[in-house]
């Protein structure tokens, strides 16, 4: 049996039992956590491809080529070379940005070579459309800088002694003119505008810059220059990592494998990917309690897609979990519980995570409202006339847009929750049509009628809570 087979037996018992308990719940972290360091290099090339493929988008142009060619390097006595491309940027990492790098930890694990393509010409350049300020050129200094950044907070989910570092400048700032057009005449611009930003803009009456078009082919030549066997990277990048492919061919070499991540939904449950932009995201800064916090914020349906990206749970493990769910001896909240733990451990140990759980538990399992301290509060009189959605965004910053509180609300994720004497509540889920109504309006038309007078009154969007005051 493998050593991660051997890890597999010894959870399962743990899955089995109550993973309400904190003694099961730190068993299983200790087991899962000790997964993050384990050697996959004894699995056989098809479980290898089939744990990467089980974590990926696309996987082209085969699980069963990638399989063949892991076979194909270990009859040579080494690993596959594995391409991830880092556009040093920003300082600031969230969660979302972790994910491919879990898996080039995987590869790494296996045995292969992973090598982190440095975006430095990139970063030089800045935004080559001209037309955002949000990505200015940046200075070598700045680019050390967001690096050092970059592998500070990254280092707990990937082991950066074991990689090899290019800079992407190393190539591309010396390209002679005749070799870039040698290297353009090879790439039909109907293939550059396959890009749905490009044909977005185009349809729009907008039309695009050259260095927009080349921009991609000279990305492109990153693969070439080191003879990438595998590109690894978001799905939003697929296209572009199909470029590296032909670029490969133009350059005589066999082109490389493409393995695609998926972007990771953000905490509020909008739909909209995880970004700093949209306020939806974990920083890897953040404490371990909010980082717990913000996980147990999250819809019911991330959990899957969590748990995917962030554990070293296997589909078995998973299997077996969502079986529990079905047949009811696994509540939701506890599964969630151990995910927040699962990632406050990959981030600052086993002992935070347990601390964090119980540190939420004392704050969330009090059977009143008003016990809970340092809620943030509505008073009718200011906001009453204000739409439920304009609150939610606006003055509360429950959710990143109107829309995103109107989609929450089309979930069953908005309510209006009355408490009364003795902890008793009564929560009324607002729909769609609410939403839009004046926050005021809605809180009379629930209060009218009652016998009895409620001793509080809150608004509920996903985990998130307000007092309504007024």
């Amino acid at each position: 049996m493998t050593r991660l087979g051997d890890s597999v037996q010894r959870a399962s018992a743990l899955f089995a039992q109550d993973l309400s308990s904190d003694s099961t719940v730190r068993q299983l972290l200790e087991e899962t956590r000790s997964r993050r360091y384990l050697d996959l290099s004894d699995l056989s090339a098809e479980e290898q491809a089939a744990l990467i493929a089980s974590r990926a988008v696309d996987v082209l142009p085969g699980v069963e080529k990638l399989a063949e060619r892991i076979a194909e390097v270990r009859k040579a006595g080494r690993g596959l070379r594995v391409k991830f491309g880092i556009d040093p940027t920003a300082t600031d990492v969230h969660l979302g940005h972790t994910v491919p790098m879990i898996v080039l930890s995987r590869f790494q694990r296996m045995g292969h070579e992973a090598t982190l393509i440095i975006g430095d010409i990139t970063a030089k350049i800045g935004d080559p459309t001209g037309r955002s300020d949000e990505r200015p050129p940046l200075t070598d200094e700045d680019i050390a800088r967001n690096l050092s950044g970059y592998r500070d907070q990254v280092r707990p989910f990937f082991d950066f002694e074991r990689v090899r570092f290019r800079h992407n400048s190393e190539w591309l700032a010396g390209i002679t003119l005749p070799k870039l057009i040698g290297v353009l005449s090879h790439v039909s611009a109907s293939a550059l505008l396959q890009r749905d930003d490009f044909r977005n803009r185009l349809e729009g009456g907008h039309g695009l810059s050259m260095s927009e078009l080349i921009y991609p082919v000279a990305m492109a030549i990153d693969s070439a220059e080191i003879d990438a066997e595998i590109e690894l990277g978001g799905v939003d990048q697929l296209l572009n990592m199909q470029m590296g492919r032909r670029v490969m061919e133009i350059y005589g070499l066999d082109p490389q494998m493409i393995v695609t991540m998926p972007l990771i939904e953000g905490t509020d449950g909008s739909g909209a990917k995880m970004s700093k932009s949209k306020g939806n995201y974990i920083p890897l800064t953040a404490t371990p309690d909010d980082v717990f916090g913000k996980i147990m914020s999250i819809p019911d349906r991330l959990m899957e897609p969590y748990l995917l990206a962030w554990t070293e749970w296997t589909d078995q493990e998973l299997a077996l979990v969502k079986g529990r769910l079905a047949d009811g001896t696994l509540h939701p909240m506890a599964l969630k519980r151990v995910l927040a733990g699962e990632v406050v451990a990959a981030l600052h140990g086993i002992e935070a995570a347990m601390s964090a759980r119980a540190g939420f538990a004392a704050q969330f399992s009090k059977k009143s409202f008003t016990e809970v301290a340092a809620l943030p509060e509505l008073v009718l009189a200011e906001h009453g006339g204000e739409a439920v959605t304009a609150v939610l965004t606006g003055v509360l910053g429950f959710t990143p847009s109107a829309s995103a509180a109107r989609r929450l609300a089309k979930q069953n994720g908005l309510r209006l929750v009355l408490e009364f004497a003795g902890g008793r509540q009564e929560a009324g889920v607002l729909a769609e049509a609410d939403a839009l109504r004046a926050l005021g309006e809605v809180v009379r038309e629930r209060l009218e009628g009652l016998e009895e007078k409620p001793e509080g009154v809150y608004l509920k969007a996903g985990r998130k809570l307000a007092r309504v005051l007024g």
